[in-house]
């Protein structure tokens, strides 16, 4: 296992400027302290007593259903949280509150975002692979002056009551995005999350963020090999 300082410098396979190579960052967690798609939820859910009220009588049945399959109980949450939010309003509401988030404090991860900057300025090809909503994460970047950043994120679909789940971006649906985008290979994957292990594992260099040893570990002991683990703030 190696380490990186928080002001580390492109891992190894930086090293060969004369090649671009195609490098994946996870979001959450990675170039965002937190996870940008709960606050949006939590930000719904309190200014809207009807979605408090909807998920105080929704909660038995995601209690029940909790045990047996946590997915359903959290698609629940989410769809409540969605409420009454056609696909303008939710794009209205997703990209003003993505604005706000961005002038928040200590809410990103310089040294993150400072990576990703310098693997653009090396040529390399660079794409967010993230299980947030693709509006509310296509929206950041840009808020954050990174407009030609490739995204492949969940989406959302309408439904009758409001936006619903359309895809999950989490686990193999990761590699099967970048599948049927075309991107067969990379060579660097940023991630903070032993989920990610089916994107981590193909690359030519997998970085763990803010990991702990543990954490490290369990991710060294699902790929078969040693990772890089960074400290970014």
């Amino acid at each position: 296992m190696s380490t990186g300082e928080s002001t580390s410098v492109l891992p190894a396979a930086a090293a060969d400027a004369s090649a671009p190579r195609t490098v994946l960052f996870d979001f959450d967690g990675v170039l965002i302290h937190g996870d940008a798609f709960s606050l949006f939820l939590r930000e719904q859910y309190r200014r809207s007593l009807l979605r408090k009220l909807a998920a105080v009588l929704a909660l038995p049945w995601m209690t029940l259903v909790a045990p047996f399959s946590r997915r359903l109980a959290l698609r629940s949450v989410v769809h409540v949280g969605l409420l009454g939010l056609g696909e303008r309003r939710y794009r209205q509401a997703a990209e003003a509150f993505g604005a706000g988030l961005v002038r928040r404090p200590r809410q990103f991860c310089r040294d993150g975002l400072n990576v990703l900057r310098r693997h653009q300025a090396a040529g390399d090809r660079v794409i967010v692979v993230t299980g947030c909503e693709h509006v509310l994460v296509s929206h950041i970047l840009a808020q954050l002056g990174l407009q030609d950043i490739e995204v492949l994120a969940s989406r959302l679909r309408p439904g009758l009551l409001g936006m619903r789940v359309k895809l999950h971006n989490v686990g193999r649906r990761k590699t099967a995005l970048l599948a049927a985008a075309g991107v067969g290979e990379w060579h660097v994957a940023y991630s903070d999350s032993l989920l990610d292990a089916p994107m981590l594992k193909p690359a030519a260099e997998a970085v763990l963020v803010n990991g702990t040893p543990k954490l490290c570990k369990k991710l060294e002991k699902a790929l078969g090999r040693t990772i890089t683990r960074v400290d970014w703030f």
